[in-house]
């Protein structure tokens, strides 16, 4: 960019990032551009409110840049009606909405950086047997005689037809100038690297080594929406050897998937930057794990990818927008084979990459992943596998039937329609426990072992404070304060409760309750409540379609995957109505289960054609299709739901007599809202 008036200096702070930007350019953009972390939930619609920035004023001798506030635009519409409807702190303003008309020195307050966060994505110990797809085969390969005149690679060949009996072989193009030096090094000596997934194929040689090379390694990762988890392994032993994960770049771009489909429409060169951010990111943690393994990166020989569909286009290169709406068409369904150095992951110049194939639109290869490691499909229990995000994938079934939807939950459960919502990071609330008598709470935050009412607690929070509430104890505030009757089976809180403890906030209309009365206020509100309402609704009507199209009216075994399911209480979960009632001894957290099961492809070529030929027999249900979704969604605004009974639930936890709020109203479900395009599924309207 040029140095002209035109273009004026913007400097982020506390990043110390800075750029020249045209007049005009939205402060958001700028952001942008320069990879500064402003969270945008709603893609740029001035509804969120999380893309809050402040100017500092004055002459910054330094930076050379004299910042006032007058060098943004003026308040325009969006800006007003947020501030009307939920409120602006004074001197905030919203980067969405706001453009760059002179040199600026923009503050990212940091109570709206609530992405910093804690990373929980860890490999599974379980051991699978070993049929990698990259053998490491070693020969004696025969030296060249006048009397035989056969190429060097031709003996190559030769010998590892003999010895390892492939039958078809060919070998990477990058080989042939190498083989005579290899061959030459250790006396004709080798060990080939042999890339052989399917028993139909022909095998290809795709590294050389002179001599003997005993190690080999391949990588599993699970792109998600918010974070990425990538495990180093050992193809030889099957070992982890390193983990390491990272928070999602693409964040920047759009909070949710659709807002991010959104920006890919909007921005011409939307689809490029988000596929070089993953890929940068990705080749950040691929660095990192070999750091911690001592492994070096050219012995890196196979990888396997997962992700949502939309992360799985965006990694591939491919547009998403088809996905952005009915009838959410993917480009590729089946798995996907290729070089790695093809989409920009410089490993080995061999290496593989295999992509898990995705179930429909909005269930992806992470579904597809997580069904390979739990395996309802191999078991004759009905089992329930949910894993829980902005777009909760779920599938049920059993060996003789499995069936799939997305449900569309939005990003409540990670806190971005909270109010004092945000990720897992040190400070964040995450368990909750309410008195029914006293009405008082106490709590624990990430990064302090005691609980809020214990010695100790506050001289420990010092270091991190207490910042709000992540996605766990959102579940168990909620779930709580139904237990306390705080709250009635219809979500209402009960304003008459305000004359026996102070805990209960009168707002308006509406009544809050306070959490933790410090610096931040924490409260759950009548509009947090409902929030959550929507949300779990929108799982469990999911959930209730399944359950109809297997004819169940109860299953066996539930599975909560991913960070967010590994986390949150089981028990608290049914208290919501966010899954159904079943035996809690078998409700089970199963982990990071997408990752789980790329490191089971990476391992085994068996279960890759395994997943592929269980992907093609799973029944794919389209809740926007669905009648019923509506009736479902309605009696889950319940808690736990308005007509289905929860008797395993019943008999460890005693829930309240069912009364209905005298404040209870029908918008539960009367009032409606635009269809999700995440996943076409729909949601009222608050």
């Amino acid at each position: 960019m040029n140095d002209t008036p035109s273009h004026p200096l913007v400097l982020f702070m506390p990043s110390g990032k800075r750029g020249r930007f045209p007049v005009g350019t939205s402060v958001l953009d700028a952001a942008r551009q320069l990879g500064v972390y402003v969270e945008s939930v709603c893609g740029g619609r001035a509804t969120c409110g999380r893309c809050q920035v402040f100017v500092q004023e004055g002459h910054f001798a330094k930076h050379g840049i004299s910042s006032a506030q007058d060098h943004l635009s003026p308040f325009g519409p969006k800006e007003e009606r947020y501030d009307r409807v939920r409120g602006l702190p004074e001197g905030r303003r919203l980067s969405c909405s706001t453009q760059i008309l002179g040199d600026l020195v923009i503050d990212v307050p940091q109570d709206t950086v609530v992405n910093a966060q804690v990373v929980r994505k860890a490999a599974d110990e379980r051991v699978f047997e070993r049929n990698p797809a990259v053998r490491m085969c070693y020969v004696e390969v025969e030296e060249p005689d006048m009397h035989k005149p056969l190429g060097d690679l031709d003996r190559l060949l030769e010998a590892l037809k003999r010895d390892w009996q492939f039958e078809r072989l060919d070998i990477d193009v990058h080989l042939l100038p190498k083989v005579q030096k290899i061959l030459r090094q250790r006396e004709w000596k080798v060990t080939a690297a042999v890339h052989h997934d399917r028993a139909a194929d022909s095998a290809r040689v795709i590294a050389l080594y002179p001599g003997l090379k005993n190690e080999a390694y391949g990588i599993a990762c699970d792109i998600g929406s918010t974070t990425i988890a990538m495990h180093l392994s050992s193809l030889l032993s099957g070992r982890t050897v390193a983990s390491a994960g990272t928070s999602n770049p693409q964040i920047r771009f759009g909070e949710d998937l659709m807002s991010r489909v959104s920006y890919v429409m909007m921005n011409p060169d939307g689809r490029e930057a988000m596929t070089a951010a993953v890929r940068d990111a990705l080749n950040g943690l691929i660095d990192k794990v070999c750091e911690q393994g001592g492994v070096s990166r050219t012995d890196i020989l196979d990888s396997v990818f997962v992700g949502n569909p939309i992360m799985h286009h965006l990694f591939l290169g491919i547009d998403p927008t088809e996905l952005g709406g009915a009838p959410f068409a993917l480009a590729v369904s089946g798995a996907v084979e290729l070089k790695s150095s093809d989409i920009g992951l410089p490993m080995n110049e061999g290496t593989r990459t295999y992509v898990l194939p995705c179930i429909a639109g909005h269930v992806g290869a992470d579904a597809a992943a997580a069904t390979l490691s739990e395996g309802p499909h191999r078991q004759d229990e009905m089992m329930l596998l949910v894993d829980i995000g902005t777009n909760a994938e779920i599938v049920l079934g059993n060996a003789a039937r499995v069936v799939a939807a997305s449900s569309p939950t939005g990003p409540a459960f990670e806190g971005a329609e909270i109010s004092a919502g945000q990720r897992a990071a040190p400070g964040a609330i995450e368990r909750v426990r309410i008195d029914p008598v006293s009405l008082e709470p106490r709590f624990r935050i990430i990064g302090v072992e005691q609980w809020s009412d214990e010695p100790g607690f506050a001289e420990a929070a010092t270091a991190t404070g207490i910042t709000g509430i992540c996605g766990s104890a959102i579940i168990e505030v909620v779930a709580e304060m139904f237990l306390a009757g705080i709250i009635s089976e219809d979500g209402v809180i009960d304003g008459a409760l305000a004359a026996r403890s102070h805990r209960i906030l009168q707002n308006g209309r509406t009544f809050s309750y306070l959490l933790h009365d410090g610096e931040p206020r924490i409260t759950v509100t009548q509009n947090d409540i409902r929030a959550i309402q929507l949300a779990k609704a929108a799982l469990y009507a999911g959930v209730k379609l399944l359950m109809d199209k297997q004819g169940v009216d109860h299953v066996d075994r539930i599975g909560l995957a991913g960070a967010f399911g590994t986390f949150i209480d089981p028990k608290y979960a049914m208290v919501l109505g966010l899954i159904p009632d079943c035996d809690l001894e078998k409700v089970k957290a199963v982990g990071n289960a997408a990752g789980t099961g790329a490191r089971m492809c990476l391992l085994n070529r068996d279960y890759r054609r395994e997943i592929e030929d269980t992907v093609r027999r799973i029944e794919k249900i389209e809740t926007a299709l669905e009648p019923k979704f509506q009736e479902h969604f309605v009696a889950a605004m319940a808690l736990p739901n308005k007509v289905d009974h929860f008797p395993q639930l019943s008999r460890v936890v005693t829930l309240p007599e069912r009364k209905q709020s005298a404040d209870a109203t029908a918008d539960g479900g009367a009032r409606r809202r635009r269809r999700s395009r995440e996943s076409g599924g729909a949601v009222p309207e608050v």
